[in-house]
């Protein structure tokens, strides 16, 4: 996906946002505006969001010497979404068809999302989604693709969110390798993150080995994009990750809720829908 003129005056929202949370310091806060606004001038159409991104996040750490400025607000989130775990399994135990129901489970949780997101009530969402029906479903050729896979490639997105992954990992039962980000940046999932939920339980752990708030395959390391070249299965969680992989048409299948208007046009949906999204 490029980027969009509406995508820089939220560059520089998230921006203030990262650096209020990594400091209190209001100077460096006003660096980082400055710094960051004299960026945005540099930044391609032509470019994904995520790859501004991780030049943004990257100057806010650098300027307030913050390098995980949300580390308890992933910690949070998390033992947030623990304590869900026993109702979100009940949701699939009941349902008459798990599968589903698990995915829409996993979209649930891509609400917690402290880029573009910061107001969200967990619970309402779980409810929410539960309900609502798909704005895209390509479930017919996602359960043809998954039935084919012997292995599952799953890019995990936000700390908090991989709980809800872990219930449809779960529900797969097959062998799942979950990719995480190589460092911190903004709630993404580290593979801290991902062992405090639970994820070491049910899949291989694997760092993308990028700093990037998707996956961008040009930064990922070799081992990533090795395993990524050559998987007949791959799902796609959450923005981030859309922004970065829409452009691929390897067989990935992207699960999401649209959070921001600029994505929701690229898609041709509504903000506030849910995706199930084939590139196939």
């Amino acid at each position: 996906m490029k980027t969009y003129l509406d995508c820089f005056p939220c560059f520089l929202e998230q921006a203030l946002r990262a650096a209020r949370i990594a400091t209190d310091d209001e100077k460096k806060i006003k660096k980082v505006l400055d710094e960051v606004g004299m960026m945005l001038r540099n930044i391609p159409l032509e470019s994904t969001p995520p790859e501004s991104g991780k030049m943004i996040y990257n100057k806010v750490s650098e300027i307030t010497g913050n390098l995980d400025p949300y580390r308890e607000i992933k910690t949070e989130s998390t033992k947030k979404a623990l304590s869900l775990y026993p109702s979100l399994k009940s949701h699939v135990e009941k349902s008459n068809d798990r599968l589903l129901t698990a995915i829409r489970i996993a979209i649930a949780g891509n609400v917690i999302d402290f880029g573009p997101n910061l107001g969200f009530d967990l619970e309402d969402e779980i409810e929410e989604v539960l309900d609502k029906d798909f704005a895209i479903c390509d479930y017919g050729s996602f359960k043809d693709r998954f039935n084919e896979a012997h292995e599952i490639l799953y890019i995990g997105d936000n700390a908090g969110e991989c709980v809800f992954d872990r219930v449809l990992i779960e529900e797969m039962k097959k062998p799942v390798i979950y990719v995480v980000r190589d460092v911190p940046i903004i709630n993404d999932a580290t593979y801290e993150d991902a062992v405090q939920a639970g994820i070491d339980q049910v899949a291989t752990i694997l760092s993308s080995g990028t700093d990037a708030p998707g996956t961008i395959l040009k930064t990922c390391s070799a081992e990533f994009k090795k395993i990524y070249d050559s998987s007949e299965f791959i799902i796609s969680k959450g923005q981030g990750n859309y922004e970065a992989l829409s452009n691929e048409r390897c067989p990935i299948f992207f699960l999401l809720k649209i959070k921001c208007r600029v994505i929701a046009d690229d898609i041709g949906v509504g903000e506030g829908e849910i995706i199930l999204k084939g590139t196939e």
